[in-house]
């Protein structure tokens, strides 16, 4: 399978699962947060297949600090460029702008553990789905 074929699927994937998981707490959700969570599981996949042996807890940091940041720059593109107010972190305490916040990072710390999970899933399946290439 195409490497853009495989990050395709999983784009859409993440897309629809952060939207999920936006839905199931807070009530809604907005399509910004749909490609947000495309490119956030397509960078992890990534990364993740390309570094099997890496320790778990750096992982979990890589995982943190790519969702933080892709959320800082959706959230400076549609909450303060446009004004869309799609969400407001100021509430929260140690945010950056209202736009990330350390409560919801240290929550992307731990969400990243599924998310290994899922991308050792969608590799094992894309790996299935290669042909067998002989030694020649």
């Amino acid at each position: 399978m195409p490497r853009s074929v495989e990050n395709f699927i999983i784009f859409l994937f993440g897309g629809i699962l952060y939207s999920l998981i936006e839905v199931v707490f807070r009530g809604f959700t907005h399509w910004s947060m749909t490609v947000t969570g495309g490119l956030c599981l397509v960078i992890l996949y990534r990364h993740f297949v390309s570094r099997p042996g890496e320790p778990l807890m750096m992982k979990c940091l890589f995982g943190a600090i790519v969702i933080t940041s892709l959320e800082f720059i959706a959230g400076c593109i549609v909450n303060l460029w446009l004004g869309w107010n799609v969400w407001d972190y100021s509430g929260l305490m140690f945010d950056l702008f209202g736009q990330i916040c350390l409560p919801f990072s240290v929550l992307w710390f731990f969400l990243t553990m599924p998310a290994i999970a899922l991308t050792e899933m969608f590799r094992k399946r894309f790996s299935e789905l290669r042909p067998a290439v002989s030694n020649l």
